[in-house]
């Protein structure tokens, strides 16, 4: 097995450059792990009035949510996707349960969703509220429903199927740069 069985330079470049095409909403191999602990990620100044964000009628279809996620676990990924049968990525997940539970529509865009969504600290969670991560040295380029107990369902690409994560992941932990509420403040 020596290097006659390697991939010319023109063909890995090419096969990366797909690969990350394909990528969009995914999460990436984690890296070696960190010594220094995660910060919470901080709370943008919420100087807009809570009308002006996205709402769901009640606590009780923040529970739907999470019951309409867990029956989506091992869905397959699918980047742009936005329903089932297709597959999904993480934001289409979330725009199409928020839509399945509320007739409410939300983009399709995991950047959009959190400016549309009211921000809170991570010691506010619940579930039904929403995750988002940097993994793509942007912010908010993925994101998630939290489901309880430290625990959260997204799309990834990797292994290509809706599962659960815990926050505490070496992983998501220190990529966590935001966390949203779909309910009106109290």
């Amino acid at each position: 097995m020596g290097a006659s069985h390697r991939l010319p330079a023109s063909s890995r470049v090419a096969a990366l450059l797909v690969l990350g095409l394909i990528a969009g909403c995914s999460s990436l191999p984690p890296p070696a792990p960190s010594t220094a602990p995660p910060s919470a990620p901080s709370t943008p100044s919420t100087s807009a009035p809570a009308r002006d964000y996205f709402a769901l009628e009640d606590d009780a279809q923040t529970q739907e949510m999470v019951i309409f996620a867990m029956g989506l676990l091992d869905t397959g990924y699918r980047f742009g996707g936005r329903n089932p049968e297709a597959g999904l990525d993480c934001s289409g997940m979330v725009s199409y349960i928020v839509e399945q539970v509320s007739g409410k529509r939300l983009p399709h865009n995991a950047l959009q969703i959190a400016q549309r969504t009211r921000p809170i600290q991570v010691s506010e969670l619940q579930p039904g509220d929403l995750v988002f991560f940097n993994t793509q040295k942007r912010p908010h380029s993925h994101m998630g429903i939290y489901i309880g107990n430290g625990r959260f369902i997204h799309a990834p690409s990797s292994r290509g199927a809706v599962r659960i994560e815990r926050m505490d992941n070496p992983y998501f932990s220190p990529r966590l740069d935001g966390v949203r509420s779909l309910l009106a403040a109290n």
